[in-house]
């Protein structure tokens, strides 16, 4: 796994989804839910950038290619989740955050940043794993030859 090529490229999600929210709340949109879901576009992106460059580097083998685009989105969240924090404390802390109690993906009541974090933490995990899965169905047979036989090793003639 090349881990230059995986922190550059969760760097390119991470820019993409903080430019995206940024964009949101300045046009006031930070609470619409459905909203927030195209930050999916960004992960796909990223990923994908990812296990082509591999491909187009030989990296072969369907594990490999899967771990590293997990750990591409794992660092896009990583960076993304400090953020996060480091712009709720900015805005008043969980002053700031009640104001957005109604749009909660997973759940609603009165979380804390810190308990928000962690749901942020969960859901971006399966989002890292759901996504990477699901472009390796599209990358498997061209970064792993599974279904092909190598017909002179093995039929004598």
């Amino acid at each position: 796994m090349n881990v230059q090529r995986v922190i550059i490229n969760g760097f390119i999600i991470y820019i993409g989804i903080a430019l995206f929210f940024i964009l949101m709340e300045l046009v006031g949109w930070s609470d619409q839910v459905y909203l927030r879901l195209v930050n999916f576009i960004f992960v796909i992106y990223g990923v994908n950038k990812t296990i082509k460059s591999n491909y187009e580097d030989h990296t072969n083998g369907y594990f490999a290619n899967l771990v590293a685009g997990i750990f591409t989105a794992l660092v896009s969240l990583a960076l993304g989740v400090l953020s996060f924090i480091g712009y709720i404390e900015y805005k008043g802390g969980n002053e700031y955050l009640n104001h957005f109690k109604d749009s909660y993906i997973f759940g609603g009541g009165d979380p804390s940043l810190y308990q928000f974090c962690i749901g942020l933490v969960v859901e971006g995990v399966a989002a890292s794993v759901i996504v990477s899965f699901t472009l390796m169905q599209y990358w498997k047979d061209k970064v792993e030859k599974i279904n092909k036989v190598d017909d002179g090793a093995h039929n004598q003639h």
